[in-house]
């Protein structure tokens, strides 16, 4: 089933909804197709793949939990002492737990089993191993999931959705 982004009016990525109901927000006048595939559906209607809602919807703040899928997604499943990319890293403290460190977003960080077992039980400082990239709490919950997608599902939403760099 082929998704839809849609965004809310100030553009904002708000959620993914199947092209059907894509096709009738914008037929029902609730929604303007911004992004389309080169593919008719019916008459003139192109599949769409991305929308615009045209009333403003107001979104809860929402925590994104600390996990150790979510980790690897906000560091882009890239190791944060050498850069190699891959999908089978570990989870590391930037401060040990031994130290004192904790399972915060600012403390935890991806890295591959080798730089994990080089640093072992020490800070990057005194392990002399500095980080790439300062870790840091997701932004938006909204663009954190939606951006999963970005390369999954279709590129054109890459311009309304941030890059993970903006949840570094």
């Amino acid at each position: 089933m082929s998704k839809v982004l849609v965004l809310n009016a100030s553009y904002e990525p708000l959620n993914t909804c199947s092209w059907r109901r894509a096709v009738v927000l914008v037929l029902k006048g609730k929604a303007d197709q911004l992004e389309c595939e080169n593919r008719i559906i019916y008459a003139s209607q192109y599949m769409p793949t991305v929308i615009r809602l045209r009333n403003f919807v107001k979104i809860p703040y929402k925590e994104i939990n600390l996990s150790r899928k979510n980790v690897l997604h906000r560091d882009n499943y890239t190791c944060q002492y050498c850069g190699v990319h891959r999908k089978d890293l570990t989870v590391d403290h930037i401060i040990p737990k031994s130290k004192g460190g904790k399972d915060t977003w600012d403390n935890v960080i991806t890295a591959c089993l080798k730089c994990n077992v080089t640093k072992g039980n020490k800070t990057p400082k005194e392990a002399n191993m500095p980080l790439r990239i300062s870790p840091r709490r997701p932004i938006s919950h909204i663009e954190f999931e939606i951006s999963k997608f970005v390369t999954t599902y279709k590129p054109a939403w890459s311009k309304y959705i941030g890059s993970n760099e903006l949840f570094m």
